[in-house]
């Protein structure tokens, strides 16, 4: 089954990375989160250790450009299928440089994605 990580996880129930995790599960999708603080967001494990991700098919940003180019090497170790850019996450030159390894690049909101069946 395809996997998503949900990069830049929050243990807090009104963040939009934490809507996700409950949305991606609710679909049944495989879901991974990462985050500064290890928790958990019902049986999903937010950790704080990028060695512990295998076979992601998806990343789902939710860290602001100012701190994705902490990321951008394990990003490309993974090797997603896509990453997406949750609003507030732009970042042209990441786009490029993601795009240049073979991953595709999606702009838009995974819960607008999740809820409109697109996902």
């Amino acid at each position: 089954m395809k996997k998503t990580l949900v990069l830049g996880a929050s243990l807090k129930p009104e963040r939009y990375s934490n809507l996700a995790v409950n949305r991606l599960l609710d679909k049944g999708i495989k879901t991974e989160a990462f985050g500064l603080r290890v928790g958990t967001i019902r049986e999903v494990d937010i950790k704080t250790d990028f060695e512990d991700f295998q076979d992601i098919h998806t990343v789902t940003l939710y860290i602001g450009k100012k701190h994705q180019s902490e990321y951008i090497n394990k990003i490309l170790q993974l090797q997603p299928e896509r990453v997406i850019f949750n609003p507030g996450t732009e970042n042209p030159e990441l786009y490029e440089i993601l795009k240049k390894n073979g991953i595709e690049v999606e702009v838009a909101c995974t819960l607008v994605l999740l809820g409109t069946g697109q996902y």
